[in-house]
């Protein structure tokens, strides 16, 4: 889940610059890839503060995991998203939200707990695990506003508010992933533009709106 990044880590206590340093070098190079040296440097710390503060490389991942957690929840808390009264446009306006962060270089809108999980799923448990807890914490965020949806709109199907938040985060991490493939963020918008879909046809809405604005602007264009 992005999206909390600095090309730099702020000025503070060491701990924390090194978890703000492992935020963007991870998500840059890759959990394995980046060394203890990589986040001292970047954080501008010695290596005597790192293992201060951190037994082991694999210690400073569950600790990044959780710090991700923390920063991220307070980035959604405070998301425009909140202020719809209507509970469906809360969910759809989160997809949107989601959409309009993918933005800038590409470690700068990417999941570092999503990265990691990728890379020591079957190695780390730990981390792996600190990683579903920001994961699917996340992703039950958004349970309460779907399931209002699902009431208010008398909808009786057999996914669940639960099963449909999950689905949202394996639409993102995918999309993600399709971006580092190529480089290009567009890839990750298309995919959470047929998400917008899939969710607005299950609540049996019609198109987009924002889309049907788009397609007349082309149209009047040509």
């Amino acid at each position: 889940m992005p999206r909390p990044t600095k090309q730099s880590p702020e000025r503070g206590d060491a701990r924390t610059r090194l978890l703000e340093a492992a935020r963007d070098v991870i998500r840059q190079k890759g959990f394995a890839a980046t060394s203890v040296d990589d986040l001292c440097q970047s954080a501008g710390v010695t290596k005597g503060a790192f293992f201060h503060h951190f037994k082991t490389k694999d210690a400073l991942g569950v600790a990044a995991a959780n710090h991700w957690a923390e920063t991220t929840s307070a980035l959604f808390a405070s998301a425009p998203y909140h202020k719809h009264d209507d509970p469906l446009d809360r969910v759809l306006a989160y997809l949107d939200f989601r959409r309009a962060i993918i933005d800038g270089e590409t470690f700068e809108y990417t999941c570092l707990v999503g990265t990691m999980t990728q890379e020591v799923h079957e190695s780390t448990p730990a981390i792996r695990d600190a990683c579903a807890a920001s994961i699917f914490g996340h992703a039950a965020t958004l349970e309460a506003d779907i399931e209002a949806a699902r009431t208010q709109r008398g909808i009786d199907a057999d996914w669940t508010a639960e099963s449909l938040a999950r689905h949202t985060q394996a639409v993102l991490q995918g999309g993600f992933i399709l971006a580092k493939a190529t480089g290009d963020p567009d890839l990750a918008r298309e995919s959470v533009d047929h998400l917008i879909r899939y969710v607005r046809g299950l609540f049996g809405l019609g198109p987009n709106p924002r889309e049907t604005l788009q397609s007349n602007r082309k149209e009047q264009k040509s």
